[in-house]
This record gives structure tokens, sequence and C-alpha cells, in this order.
């Protein structure tokens, strides 16, 4: 997947004759290297085994592998990690081992990553701010571009024909490697078996190799692999295409392989800002945000309505609006595409589905079709997460509670002040919605005095409605399930007999179930109950147990007694 460079866009367009019609109108949302998305990592499987701090870590990340079940990130001070399964010892740890917690990789610390890609092998190439290469993992057909095809471990710089070249991106295929440098040069190594190396022959191509040929005094601006395809788009908006293309994946209206670049006439007359490929399918989008696609589609993933290959490009969501961004993956037959409006559609095979016409979801950004859609579910680009100062409405209205500058409103509660939000108040929750409407006026305090509950309670009830949770130990829990019962708050009552239980012991069993039966608390009341049952030889020999009245001891006996409880 490529995205044209700006500063290369407004060189190219500063060139051009004023009167190009067509190719001038580019929108400054399509040459941007990334999206400025909220993408949360943890939609990925993977990363649910790290705590919030370390996620909060994160700066940049990418999930890989045959089962999408390898990560690297980086932090926000550079330093790099890397888990999971460690397949081919893609992780590049030093060992074959796998990991559940994040290994550093000292040697790629401080590097500043600006380009990552994967192979199904896997392996793995990255490129650093500095124009270098790194590479690891399987090297069965020397995709490592290191000269031998001895597995890479840990990542070792390439360097071969690349020494005072800066490398600005990396692509991969199943088993074959491309780098763009900055002088929009293509280099590439590894399998060959079907010319995806463009070197114009079908031998394996042992370290990186300069793509020449028709892209000769050419400047290539983004590249992208298939399994066994390679493309590549210039700064005047043609695309390029050499490797395998038994289904047509090459856009060239014929099946037959090219072990040279070969430009794609299908296009001609449109300037294409974005291309992308799926395992054997391409996608490419033009500066007037039109789509186009072409190659296999045994999974609908051209969103042609069919699934019929197709050997050419062809023009799809005509009736849509302008699309702003396209997004495929090598490992996938899944497709996606985000709208100027912000919609994100996504077609081909989707959780095992095969959707032939691209459907609207519900998601914000692309990222997300892959993470939830895609098999395996890989990312299609090396994520930035954006961290910043941004935060969500429940995150802002989590930090505003008992804040003073902002407040309209205070709770006197055992001589302390919590500080709320009238509003917030009266939308969270009906007691204070009836009590505003009948009794608010202008001579109304501004200070309410609250006599029948504790400070703890009464805080963790208002933080409740600022948070939807609650965090108390089990015996104020009683009391604020008091307060819950009060106030009718019946999902507050759950949370309360949840805390409750998980705080249950010998010692509180019986004075929780005298307060589960006056709050009316049927569950809580018969898990009590049964816990004092299993129990009952020590909950009787406790001093709460023989300091409650006589009604309840009698009704539980009694209770107990039918239950077989006293039985030899």
């Amino acid at each position: 997947m490529v995205t044209l460079k700006p500063l290369q866009w407004a060189k190219y367009f500063q060139a051009l004759a004023p009167g190009l019609h067509k190719h001038t109108a580019v929108s400054s949302e399509l040459i941007k290297l990334k999206n400025a998305e909220m993408v949360d990592v943890q939609k990925w499987p993977l990363f649910t085994v790290l705590n919030s701090q370390e996620i909060s870590l994160i700066r940049q990340a990418c999930v890989f592998g045959t089962s999408g079940n390898e990560a690297i990130y980086i932090t926000h001070n550079d330093e790099v990690y890397a888990l999971g399964l460690n397949c081919s010892n893609c992780l590049g740890t030093g060992d074959n081992q796998s990991t559940i917690v994040p290994k550093k990789l000292d040697v790629l610390c401080g590097k500043k990553i600006v380009s990552f890609s994967y192979g199904s092998g896997p392996h793995v190439i990255l490129a650093t701010e500095d124009g270098e290469i790194y590479a690891w993992g399987h090297n069965g057909y020397s995709q490592l571009g290191n000269g031998t095809t001895n597995q890479g471990i840990s990542p070792l710089q390439v360097s071969t024909n690349l020494v005072n070249k800066k490398v600005t991106e990396v692509a991969c295929g199943s088993h074959h490697s491309m780098a763009l440098t900055s002088d929009g040069e293509v280099f590439a190594w590894g399998y060959n078996n079907c010319g995806q190396v463009g070197s114009g022959s079908t031998a394996n191509q042992p370290t990186p190799r300069k793509v020449s040929n028709c892209l000769q005094n050419k400047v290539v601006v983004g590249i992208a692999c298939g399994q066994t395809s390679s493309m590549a788009v210039l700064d005047n908006g043609e695309v390029y295409a050499w490797g395998y293309n038994g289904n047509g994946q090459l856009g060239l209206g014929n099946s037959g392989n090219q072990l040279t670049p070969c430009r794609l006439t299908g296009l001609q007359g449109y300037c294409v800002l974005q291309i992308a490929s799926g395992y054997a399918h391409s996608l490419a989008l033009t500066d007037e945000g039109l789509l186009y696609v072409w190659g296999a589609n045994t999974y609908g993933q051209l969103g042609t309505g069919n699934k019929v290959n197709q050997l050419s490009p062809v023009h799809i969501m005509v009736e849509k609006e302008r699309i702003v961004e396209i997004a495929a993956c090598h490992s996938s037959h899944t497709s996606a595409a985000k709208t100027q409006n912000g919609q994100v559609y996504m077609w081909g095979q989707c959780r095992g589905q095969s959707i032939v016409l691209p459907h609207l979801s519900h998601f914000s950004c692309t990222d997300d079709v892959f993470a939830c859609f895609a098999t395996p579910a890989n990312m299609w680009r090396m994520l930035s997460i954006e961290h910043d100062d941004f935060m969500t409405i429940a995150q802002s209205l989590k930090k505003e509670f008992d804040n003073p500058e902002t407040s309209d409103l205070k709770f006197s509660v055992d001589g302390k002040y919590i500080h709320v939000h009238k509003a917030v108040l009266k939308i969270r929750c009906e007691h204070f919605r009836s009590m505003f409407q009948s009794h608010w006026n202008e001579d109304l305090k501004e200070v309410i005095e609250i006599n029948q509950f504790s400070y703890p309670v009464y805080r963790a009830f208002l933080e409740y409605l600022y948070t939807d949770n609650v965090d108390l130990p089990p015996e104020d829990a009683i009391g604020l399930l008091d307060l819950a019962t009060s106030y009718c708050e019946n999902r507050l009552k759950k949370l309360c007999q949840r805390i409750i239980k998980r705080g249950i012991t010998v010692e509180n069993a019986f004075s929780l179930l005298s307060a589960a039966v006056r709050y009316e608390a049927e569950d809580l009341e018969e898990f009590c109950f049964k816990f004092c049952v299993n129990h009952l030889t020590e909950v009787t020999q406790t001093e709460t147990f023989w300091q409650f009245d006589g009604c309840l001891l009698k009704e539980f006996i009694s209770r107990a007694s039918k239950c077989g409880a006293f039985k030899n």
C-alpha cells in the first residue's frame, strides 16, 4: 500500500503546465502519508495481553504473521518491542522462543522506523529515518537480501548495492522484498519464480538489485507487493506491474507472467495517487477520487458484484462520493476504502463470508476492517497511534468529576464537599432529574446537604454517574446498595451486589445476608444464604451471627433446615 509524498507531488505539479485539466485537482487529504484516526490497538487480540500503562506508551505498531500472532511496536521514546508466536524467528529476539511478554529489540531502539513490511514466511523488512534497511525472519529464498538462505534470528542491516542510498519505503510479498529510495529508484530481491523481482529472469535474487528496464530514468514514488507480484506508481501517476499474473493481478489485460515492469495501459489518462495489493488482487486510487480494481475475485474482493476475475482495471463505487483512501494486504483477500465524509466500506473475504459489493461499515478507519474482519487479522500498514491530548467523552467526564473549577453544584457530606455538574446529574439520574425539575430555581442553594449516607458512599455514587464504574470495599458497597435502592438505580444495584459477592467471608456473610434482605436484593440474598449454609459451622460461631434480631435468625434457621443443613 502506498501514498504519494506531498513534496514529490508539489514538485510534480509545479513542473506541469497550468492547463493540465483533470490532473491538477489534488485533495490535500489524499497526499497525507498516514491518516490521523484514533485507532485502538487492542482491537487486535495480541495487544490485550498488555496493561494500560504499556498500551499508553505505544506510538507505532504492526500485527503480522501467518495467523496474525506476531507484533512489533515502538514506544514514544523510540524503544522497539516484539511479542507473539515467533514463527521462523520473525520477532527478531535472537532466539526461536514465543513470548507473551514484550521483548526489547535493542539494535532497533532509537532508529526511528519510517516503513515496515512483512512476508508470509514470515520475514520482516523495515526502513529507518536515516534510510537504513534491517531484515530478519524466514530466508529460504534470500528474501532478507544478505546473500544467504540462513534464517535471521535478529535484525541485520541490508547494505549490498544500497550504500549511499536512502531507503524511504519497503514492501514485502510472500517471499520477496522491495525497497524504494529517496531518488525514486526501486530495488528488489528474494523469490523470483514468477519474475516478481523484475530482473528479466526467474532466478532468485540473493541481494538487492535495481529494477530498471521500463523504470529506467523514471521516478517511482510508491511500491506495493502481492503474494508473488509487484507494483510501482510514478511521480506522473503511471502504474507499472510485474511478476505473477495468473489471476490478472497485474492489470495488463492478459494472464501471462511478466519478468520486467509493464505499464498499465488500462489506467492511461488517469493520475494514480495510491496503489494497494491484496493476496492476488489490486486497487488504484486516482487524484479525482476514483477507485479501480483488477485481479482475483474468488471472494468478491474486487467489489464488482460477482466473483469473476478482471484482467484489466474496472471502476467501482461509481455512485459513491469521492474516495480518499484504499486498503488491502497481501496476506488476505479483503478490501476497504474510505470516502471523503469518513464512511468506511469493506468487501471481499470478511470473517469467512464473501461480500461481493462494497458494504458500508460502522468503522471510522480502514484499519478496523482488517482488525475485525480480515483473515488473518494482520495490519495492512504500520499504525501510528496518536495519543496526544485527545480525550473521549467518557474520559472527559471522568476528568471533570469533583472539579471545583467547572462545577456548578456542591454536595456536602460529613463536612466534605463533592463538586458536580447539574446537567450531568439530570442526564444520568432520574432522581436528580425529578428533583431539579420540581424544586430547582434561582433561590435554591448551590450546596446540597446529604445526611442519610456516608461520604465514601455518596462520593462513589456521584462518581458512578460520571464513569459507570464503582470502586468500593464490600462493607461500603452495602451502603451504596441502600442508596441505589432508594434512588431506583437498578444497574447500580447489580454492580453493588457483584462487589459484595466478591468480598463475602465467613465473618461478614450473615451481615451481608441481612443487608440483602433489607434492600430486597433477591439475587444477592440467595447467594449469601447459600454461602452461609455451605459454611454453616463457621458462620454460626461468629459474633456477628448472634448480634442480629431473632426474626432474621429464626427465618434463616427455618430455611436452612428445609435445605437439609442440619442433617447428620
